[in-house]
């Protein structure tokens, strides 16, 4: 019986050692049941609430590819405690005809499935009201019901027992410095981005630690976030401003707003940093530059705010490589590095036009990447390595192959010494050790894989081609192949490079080549073609960069 281990714990406040428990754990099981574990999976420090976890889902992928019979886990709620989510495990697993079995339960069925499952969820509800009941008392007692805000140090103290006292907040001088200092250049008319740029001029670590950002200043004003929007400031603690969701396909948790009679205000005069003043010129300045609505209570947004803009095709994939930031739209037809307008770390201020990078790296991509001579040479050195792997792959189970028939004239010797009358204990011993060795060399010839096809010179025209179709398809008027099209055509490209050089840009393509070899062979599974290798081509040999004056 081939096994697999799953072992997990939910947060900080857990350790590794608790990963090693359960792995030391399921093996005497397994090891009392004759379980042979071949894989063990773990998730450190991620919710069982949540299925986007890496290893519950090598765990599952590797399931349904047959490389184990068993599942094997310390108990369910260890896989996981959402309902529904167990139930998919359950039935994806049955379907792979491998079994879960943990050390609480027994072998999982539908009943486990059901009950625990149903268990489970209400212990998440009840943890959940539990912790909100606890963040309640906290604040209605004057202490923080969160984390811990910017311009603030958390107060560690013990109460009589020994235990945590949580929620008690100090000034920080410092910081608190800064955030007078924030209040006062937006109330003097400085915009939030202005406010940025000089705090990481001056090398101030911005909240996280890292560099400010318009965004971490402006915040949202009916959220309460942002610097310019936390009442703590001027002495206030508002909580449950906003509840959260997790969403059930991304696994992400999503904030809802909750209606003002829900909020819970407490007074702590003792936090105060701001006067009512300063306070107040904010808040007046943030009103004035509010939309006012229209006749349906909807903003009267300008037209130039109102139309959506489109995703531009290579949008995400463009970089900044003086600080690896991403380019984005500054403009109508204007994209720049995001870095240097928002935070002004970045020196790059050159833009460039998105309609220009565009056809630029479609001609690339058209006529430069994959050219049909160095795409022949690469198509040769590529099938000599895969041939010297195979080679390596080959000796190795040749190897095995040896070992094991050598294995079987030992195991053939011992029991002619037994005949013999030799010392059987010993002899005994010897074979279990040599069976156990002819086992592991077995399993390594039964999952050898197969080696990798071949690639063909002729592919680089046949990649042309389809790129043309996909570039023809952009252009048309059917709006569905337009999207498929332009899906297809990001695939090819892993990032675009963006250098300053005087007065201009220069552009690095550099493509991925699962995706071209996709393109080239018409195959729906590009990793097994690239051999699960991310190979870069890059092309700058003969490719004109895109060049542009301010």
């Amino acid at each position: 019986m081939k096994v697999a281990i799953y072992a997990r714990y939910s947060s900080d406040n857990q350790r590794d050692a608790s990963i090693a428990d359960q792995f030391r754990l399921c093996r005497l099981h397994a090891e009392k049941q004759s379980w042979r574990v071949i894989e063990e999976y773990s998730d450190h420090a991620i919710s069982g609430a949540s299925m986007i976890r890496p290893g519950i889902q090598a765990l599952m992928a590797d399931a349904m590819r047959g490389r184990f019979d068993l599942i094997l886990a310390e108990a369910m709620d260890r896989i996981s405690r959402d309902q529904e989510d167990i139930a998919g495990i359950f039935k994806r697993m049955s379907y792979a005809d491998v079994k879960i079995v943990t050390l609480s339960e027994g072998e999982v069925t539908h009943l486990h499935v059901g009950l625990k499952g149903t268990m489970n969820a209400i212990f998440l509800k009840d943890l959940a009201d539990k912790t909100r009941r606890g963040q309640r008392g906290r604040v209605e007692a004057g202490k923080s019901g969160g984390g811990n805000a910017y311009g603030y140090d958390v107060v560690k103290k013990l109460d009589a027992r020994g235990e945590p006292i949580r929620g008690d907040r100090s000034i920080n001088p410092q910081q608190a410095e800064v955030v007078r200092r924030i209040f006062r250049d937006y109330a003097a008319g400085q915009s939030a981005k202005a406010i940025a740029f000089a705090l990481n001029k001056e090398g101030i670590p911005a909240p996280t630690g890292g560099d400010w950002g318009f965004s971490t200043i402006n915040g949202n004003p009916k959220r309460g976030n942002g610097i310019l929007n936390n009442e703590m400031y001027i002495g206030k603690i508002v909580w449950n401003r906003q509840r959260f969701i997790k969403d059930p396909d991304t696994g992400k948790r999503q904030a809802r707003p909750n209606p003002e009679s829900e909020w819970v205000t407490q007074e702590v005069p003792e936090l105060r940093i701001l006067d009512d003043d300063l306070w107040a010129a904010v808040k007046a300045r943030q009103d004035r530059h509010k939309i006012a609505p229209d006749a349906k209570g909807r903003p009267d947004l300008p037209k130039v705010h109102t139309r959506r803009r489109p995703k531009y095709l290579f949008s995400g994939l463009t970089r900044c490589s003086c600080c690896g930031g991403g380019f984005s739209q500054i403009s109508a037809t204007l994209i720049g590095c995001s870095t240097a307008r928002n935070k002004g770390t970045c020196d790059n201020r050159l833009n460039i036009r998105r309609d220009e990078l565009e056809a630029r790296v479609l001609t690339a991509l058209r006529t430069k990447l994959v050219d049909p001579e160095l795409f022949a040479h690469f198509c040769e050195v590529f099938t000599q390595e895969m041939n010297r792997l195979r080679m390596e792959a080959r000796s190795g189970i040749g190897s095995a192959e040896a070992e094991i028939a050598k294995i079987d004239r030992e195991l053939a010797r011992l029991i002619t010494a037994i005949k013999a009358g030799g010392p059987i204990e010993a002899v005994v011993e010897d074979m279990k050790r040599l069976e156990h060795r002819k086992s592991e060399l077995r399993s390594f010839l039964a999952e050898a894989d197969e080696p990798p096809p071949m690639l063909h010179p002729s592919m680089a025209l046949q990649y042309r081609k389809r790129v043309q179709q996909l570039y023809d398809a952009l252009q048309g008027d059917d709006d569905a192949r337009r999207v498929e099209a332009a899906e297809t055509l990001r695939t090819l490209v892993d990032q675009i490079i963006l250098t300053p050089a005087g007065d201009r840009l220069e552009i690095d393509v550099q493509g991925d080549l699962a995706g071209i070899l996709a393109i080239s062979a018409q195959s729906k599974n590009p990793a097994a073609l690239a051999t699960g290798a991310q190979v870069k081509m890059v092309a700058g040999v003969g490719f004109e960069p895109t060049t542009f004056r301010l």
